[in-house]
């Protein structure tokens, strides 16, 4: 009989139908379902929770391709969950904990550094007067610095801080100045690279090129093929084990001198664009990943 897993998300589009066919193939089970229909229920619940289709047992793997947004309390509620299933024995990924430290790009920023791993000097504020300080030093160096919402992704309120006006709290920012020194490309002009690391080692890569120096692909950013040189996969695997990681989107830069940063490490990345110039089926992987996972806690149950 097939093991029956969850696929949490809250979209029908590509990915969740590459990862389904992927996890058939596998002879996975797939229900797909969001976390905003599952609850704690201490009753009546299985081990506690409640989770539509699981009414009798929990699934043998979840994997999480969406934590919905929402209010601090709503999302708390949904890692809470993840949190529980894994304490139940299901193997979830990513667990709740790493996705905590990715989605925190604070966080992401203070776990590199302490691993030794080359990520620009970065600052998190929620006083104005410590923001404006910072920045003034930076832009008095000669540095510029980058602007990003804490919680956030596909390069969405980022923004180039050149003068002190340029600095906001508003809007997506929420009250917290999450800064990061801006790294100058080389003459090779604007352009980044995406690593897709699955159980530790670094599957693929693609070098994202933009009309300016913001690269994501939703912002308009085009797919290459990129080698994986060494230092790059190195790093990128490096830093998916720093942050505690079954898989990971790592976002690198290459500076003026030839020196790679690595800025931010995706718990949720996407594929789409990586996809179209990677020969291998990431969903493929990934289904390999969910298979490993699961057959690791049935043994680790078994041995209790």
């Amino acid at each position: 009989m097939n093991l029956r897993v969850a696929l949490f998300t809250d979209e029908s589009g590509w990915h969740t139908t590459e990862l389904s066919e992927a996890f058939a193939r596998a002879g996975l089970e797939t229900a797909v379902l969001s976390l905003r229909h599952c609850a704690i229920d201490i009753e009546a619940g299985v081990a506690g929770l409640r989770l539509p289709g699981f009414e009798q047992a929990l699934p043998a793997a979840v994997f999480v391709r969406c934590v919905p947004g929402g209010s601090f309390e709503q999302v708390t509620t949904y890692l809470g969950i993840l949190h529980a299933l894994r304490d139940a024995g299901v193997a979830v990924v990513n667990d709740a904990i790493g996705i905590e430290r990715s989605v925190d790009k604070g966080a992401t920023s203070l776990l590199l550094h302490r691993a030794g791993i080359p990520t620009p000097p970065s600052w998190v504020f929620s006083d104005p007067a410590a923001a404006v300080a910072t920045v003034g030093a930076e832009l008095a160096a000669g540095n510029e610095v980058v602007q990003k919402p804490l919680f956030g992704s596909q390069g969405k309120g980022v923004r180039r801080i050149a003068e002190l006006a340029d600095l906001h709290a508003d809007g997506d920012y929420q009250g917290v100045y999450y800064l990061q020194r801006f790294i100058a490309p080389g003459t090779s002009g604007w352009r980044d690279w995406r690593v897709f690391v699955i159980a530790g080692n670094a599957v693929a890569a693609m070098r994202r090129e933009g009309r300016d120096w913001v690269n994501n692909v939703a912002m308009g950013g085009t797919c290459r093929t990129a080698v994986l040189e060494p230092p790059l996969k190195q790093l990128a695997e490096a830093a998916t084990r720093a942050l505690g990681l079954d898989y990971s989107g790592v976002d690198l830069l290459r500076d003026a001198e030839g020196r790679w940063w690595v800025v931010e490490v995706n718990s949720i990345p996407a594929w789409h664009g990586l996809q179209s110039v990677c020969p291998a089926s990431i969903a493929g992987c990934l289904a390999e990943l969910l298979c490993a996972r699961t057959a690791a806690h049935q043994l680790l149950e078994a041995a209790r």
